[in-house]
């Protein structure tokens, strides 16, 4: 057997790991940044009847044109930009990666951020360049960034707006000047739109090379995997040449354009994240030997005593709580944990347990 993968599967693919998703069953779930609320009740009835009407005998739309409407009128899409449907950001970022991809080509994003930058990147065959934040406060680097567009010409450029797993908005005049010296695609990922105020959806159009993407993930429909990308119609059409036959199924699709009709409970749900969020971090700030860093998304990223990583998270844990340790993940993340905001209860147990966890010897 290992004849037979080391012959035939491609060295950059053996030298990855797959993509980790702990288990979670009978834990307080705080470690993906989902929304802690379920399905309004107030549009679950409808929602059951529209599932029931749903024709999954038959192929879906292969575009979504329902639901690209849904999708515009409840998210501003400017009209006269043009709408591409995923299953999941993670499939977009794929897509846009195949589309571009060729020998000594460039994929560039800040670091720490998403992973599945770096890791569709190298599965598509590109070069990945990953530019380091600042250190103190994670903010971005313009000079460096620059530099290492000038010096990579990358293909594409990656922004999170916020940033994952930071929280933290870069600011929007230093994005402009990345947008403005780049030679390829820039997209403004903005997967946590729901829990800020910051976005550049309005201003798609002010630069040839600008495309925004977003998932309905964060809003609270996560198990639905749809992801969307905004832009100038021409290129959108190039991307869309990559995108396999109905890549977004039927009750996805019926689903998410009820939700968007029913946008309103949605929203009021992430106000009231927004809410905890400013609560969790005054308690996270108000606690002896925790440094939380600011969050314009629906987490916080936490830095911990130096070594106490590792024994708080498995500490937490024993609890029932889930959170992502991050201490390895990246240099500037050690020390880190990453916490979801959850609904108050969760919130309450999760302080408890950190500071039970910090209380140990």
């Amino acid at each position: 057997m290992s004849d037979l993968i080391e012959r035939w599967i491609r060295p950059e693919i053996r030298a990855i790991s797959a993509y980790h998703v702990p288990k979670a069953a009978g834990l307080i779930k705080l470690d993906a940044m989902e929304n802690p609320y379920p399905w309004p009740e107030a549009a679950r009835a409808e929602w059951l009847e529209v599932l029931r009407r749903a024709e999954v005998n038959l192929y879906p739309d292969p575009r979504g044109t329902e639901l690209q409407a849904d999708l515009r009128a409840a998210m501003g899409i400017p009209p006269e930009m043009g709408l591409l449907l995923g299953n999941g950001s993670d499939e977009l970022i794929q897509m846009l990666a195949l589309a571009v991809a060729a020998p000594g080509r460039t994929i560039l994003a800040m670091e720490p951020g998403f992973v599945m930058y770096r890791m569709i990147g190298r599965l598509a065959g590109m070069d990945y360049v990953g530019v380091p934040l600042r250190a103190a406060d994670f903010s971005l680097d313009l000079p460096a960034v620059l530099e290492a567009i000038e010096a990579t010409a990358p293909a594409l450029v990656f922004i999170a707006y916020p940033n994952n797993p930071t929280g933290n908005l870069f600011a929007p005049e230093a994005i402009e000047r990345i947008i403005a010296a780049a030679p390829g695609l820039v997209i403004v990922d903005e997967a946590y739109a729901p829990f800020t105020d910051a976005s550049f959806m309005p201003r798609l159009g002010e630069w040839p090379n600008l495309l925004v993407m977003r998932t309905v993930s964060k809003m609270g429909l996560a198990g639905l995997r749809l992801g969307y990308l905004a832009g100038p119609p021409a290129l959108l059409a190039e991307i869309d040449k990559v995108r396999l036959p109905y890549n977004v199924n039927v009750l996805t699709q019926v689903s998410a354009a009820l939700a968007m009709r029913h946008r309103a409970l949605f929203d009021e749900q992430c106000r009231a994240i927004r809410a905890e969020r400013a609560s969790l971090m005054a308690a996270l700030t108000a606690m002896e030997g925790v440094q939380p860093f600011a969050s314009e998304a629906n987490f916080i990223l936490v830095r911990l005593p130096e070594g106490r990583a590792a024994q708080v998270f498995a500490a937490i844990g024993a609890r029932g709580i889930l959170v992502k340790n991050l201490d390895g993940a990246h240099p500037q993340l050690a020390d880190c944990l990453r916490v979801t905001v959850g609904r108050p209860e969760e919130n309450r147990a999760f302080l408890a347990a950190l500071a039970a966890a910090l209380a140990e010897a």
